[in-house]
């Protein structure tokens, strides 16, 4: 009975072990068996891709509710702290992108970082933001296309939105057929789609010029009248103006499509987080510009929640100017249907090999080295819904996939930090001395009996040929081989580092309860954040 009893439980402690294994870094440095994705893009590329993903057509809208309802003429006071916020959760990215530069994003850098069940959770909430948000913003589309061609009637009659009554199922056969179109353009290779995705976010960004300059032209004419009210440029107050910056925040979201595909990069060192930082400031500069030109043209009361742009120049004698403001609301949809798809695909590759999806999801083209398996795979799902199911109810999941990713890459930037993982593989340029060495020393020495000469030694020989700091500076993922004190003291320091990243953590859930609690005395919320706020700072810097 104890032995039974004592095999349960290493059955139970090998289960949980399993579930908070981190997997090595399997990143530029390892040598993969089969062919290869095609590192063809550069961080123009990059660019474009995050570009086009983050714009879409929601700053077309979003700009009326979010100033009618919370900001006024602060709209863009709005968008840039929600910018600045963007822009840490965009550093955490450029960071593990660049140390961990392999396919499957948040998914891959939480596996090293935190565990297998974690990554699991985070790998199928990515694949579900990505196909419920293609599948939305397909389903998008056919509207402002019947809108730019003068109403439904004027489009075929194969692409109209028909009712089923039997099932009472509204079927929009023209998503069905951007999202198959899209996915056919992602098999034919990564710089032909990169190419697509860059023409389409071209024009895009050239309507949002059109109307930062004819807005701007108009506004200067008409002097600036959505600025000149009583109720001043805060009518909400502070409070409105944060209510509005974590709306709008929702309109950064994308930037991460382009650690998508850090294994397609030609140099991921340099142009991932210059792809990054370029995304998220060309579109905290366009977003700016346009909510400038906007509450300025008319008073923000008075715009229509719908259609803000369009009535904006309506009211101002441009009504032609609604084509152009619908045409740059269809590619800035076609570009964020590209980049939701783009993504999705190689997190299936990168889940089948770590073992978590079948192989055939990691089968590489050996034509287009892109993985078509996959990308045909997730096209005809995201087709399938787009074509029978009003996702509009299930977009709500888009947003929390995406804030927990955003959340679980900030850990994984502290545990890196302060508790980085133990076992990582050696570079390949060290693998090939260190079995060079080997042979050389068993040829010497065949006959004799000597103890076995492992790598560890062969490392502990050839140290000097590596100065202090050059290994961690070429390759900072691998640790020197230390001494048994240092280790016993490295180890000290994890624990001692886990546990404040776990109270840090705990804390920030602490400061947003305490932030959003309006029941509380003001003073009061405010000392106690601040007492919060610089223990866990000193917290952080006593052990960093």
């Amino acid at each position: 009975m104890q032995k039974e009893s004592e095999v349960i439980f290493s059955k139970f402690s090998k289960g949980l072990k399993s579930l908070v294994r981190r997997k090595q870094v399997d990143s530029v440095h390892v040598r993969r068996e089969g062919h290869q994705l095609a590192r063809k893009l550069s961080a123009f590329d990059l660019t474009a891709i995050g570009v086009g993903t983050t714009i879409g057509a929601g700053v077309y809208v979003l700009v009326g509710t979010v100033a009618r309802e919370h900001t006024g003429p602060a709209l863009t006071v709005s968008f840039l702290i929600a910018g600045l916020a963007a822009t840490l959760s965009a550093f955490c990215y450029a960071e593990l992108a660049s140390r961990c530069p392999s396919a499957g994003s948040a998914y891959h850098y939480t596996y090293i970082c935190i565990g297998e069940s974690v990554a699991w959770l985070i790998g199928w909430s990515l694949i579900l933001e990505y196909t419920i948000g293609g599948s939305a913003i397909a389903r998008g589309i056919s509207p402002n296309l019947a809108l730019f061609f003068g109403g439904e009637d004027k489009l075929p009659a194969f692409l109209v939105r028909h009712t089923i009554p039997q099932l009472d199922i509204v079927v929009d056969p023209c998503a069905a057929v951007l999202v198959l179109t899209v996915t056919v353009l992602l098999c034919a290779g990564i710089k032909e789609s990169s190419l697509a995705q860059t023409v389409v976010t071209t024009v895009n960004v050239c309507a949002m010029l059109f109307i930062i300059i004819a807005g701007g032209y108009l506004a200067c004419q008409t002097g600036w009248v959505g600025y000149e009210l009583h109720s001043g440029f805060f009518p909400f107050g502070v409070n409105g103006m944060l209510a509005g910056s974590a709306v709008v925040f929702f309109s950064f979201i994308g930037f991460d499509a382009v650690t998508g595909a850090a294994e397609e990069t030609k140099r991921p060192l340099r142009d991932l987080p210059l792809g990054i930082g370029m995304t998220l400031s060309l579109c905290c500069i366009l977003y700016m510009l346009v909510s400038v030109v906007i509450v300025g043209l008319v008073p923000y009361y008075s715009l229509n929640p719908d259609t803000p742009i369009s009535s904006a120049f309506s009211a101002n004698g441009m009504q032609w100017a609604a084509y152009i403001v619908t045409a740059g609301a269809v590619t800035a949809l076609c570009a964020s249907l590209m980049g939701s798809l783009l993504p999705q695909p190689r997190l299936l590759m990168a889940m089948a090999r770590d073992g978590l999806l079948p192989s055939f999801f990691s089968d590489i083209s050996t034509h287009t080295q892109v993985p078509v398996k996959s990308t045909v795979t997730a096209g005809i799902l995201a087709a399938v819904l787009a074509f029978f199911m009003d996702v509009s109810q299930l977009s709500g999941m888009v947003s929390v996939g995406t804030l927990l990713a955003f959340t679980v890459v900030a850990i994984s930037i502290l545990i890196l930090r302060y508790a980085p993982p133990n076992k990582v593989p050696l570079p390949s340029s060290l693998q090939e001395y260190i079995d060079s060495v080997r042979m050389q020393f068993d040829a010497e020495n065949l006959g004799t009996e000597r103890k076995p000469f492992d790598d560890a030694d062969i490392v502990k020989q050839s140290s000097h040929q590596f100065e202090d700091g050059e290994a961690s500076n070429q390759y900072p993922l691998i640790q020197k081989q230390n001494s048994e004190d240092k280790q016993n003291q490295r180890s000290r320091r994890r624990k001692i580092a886990l546990w404040n990243i776990a109270f840090f953590c705990i804390g920030v859930l602490v400061l947003t309860s305490a932030a959003s609690a309006e029941y509380l005395p003001r003073f009061v919320s405010l000392l106690d954040l601040f007492d919060l706020n610089n223990f866990l700072i000193w917290l952080l810097r006593c052990h960093s």
